[in-house]
């Protein structure tokens, strides 16, 4: 057995007073609201999104395409789902009938003025764009219109890129947890 304990960090954004930073995605992309008929694209995005990362492993789901289905299924039903701050990235391409999906993001409610930002992911094509920026602002922005305050979220402190991302939006780290793995080595 190859049991490893993960690193995560659990991140807090206090939203009163956040203000929106300035955010351009590139001409090809856009921003989809939540809408019931995408719960497919978010599974399957959040598949590629995550399958060859260590997140499929400390979230076995992640790697499999039924397993994201079955979690978009459980997030969409929970009663503190927020379709207000859930978005899906697309790229449109250069010609009508290209159009790819390649950016996630869902919100559920946790409290009364509190939320929990779940599983951003941004298919590796398409990373180093400002999708994740994009996603991130778009959902906090549906979340502050919602009256939400307090944002929480939890990632890999393996994954620089993303804790530098959060930090910069300004999410500051609260708590260090350690997940038990058992990781497959090939």
């Amino acid at each position: 057995m190859n049991l490893q304990y993960i690193k995560r960090y659990r991140m807090l954004l206090d939203l009163k007073g956040w203000q929106r930073p300035p955010v351009e995605l590139p001409p090809d992309y856009r921003l989809l609201v939540w809408k019931t008929t995408l719960v497919e694209a978010h599974a399957e995005v959040k598949y590629h999104s995550f399958r060859d990362e260590l997140d499929s492993q400390v979230f076995p789901c992640l790697g499999d395409l039924d397993g994201c289905e079955r979690l978009m299924a459980e997030i969409e039903a929970k009663e503190g789902f927020l379709p207000e701050a859930t978005w899906l990235a697309e790229y449109v391409g250069d010609t009508p009938d290209h159009r790819e999906y390649c950016g996630t993001i869902q919100a559920v409610q946790t409290g009364a003025d509190k939320a929990s930002i779940q599983n951003i992911g941004v298919i590796p094509y398409h990373r180093r764009l400002g999708l994740g920026t994009g996603l991130i602002v778009a959902s906090l922005m549906g979340l502050q219109h919602l009256g939400i305050r307090r944002i929480q979220l939890e990632v890999t402190a393996e994954n620089k890129g993303a804790v530098g991302l959060y930090q910069q939006l300004g999410f500051r780290t609260t708590r260090t947890l350690y997940k038990a793995v058992e990781l497959a080595y090939s």
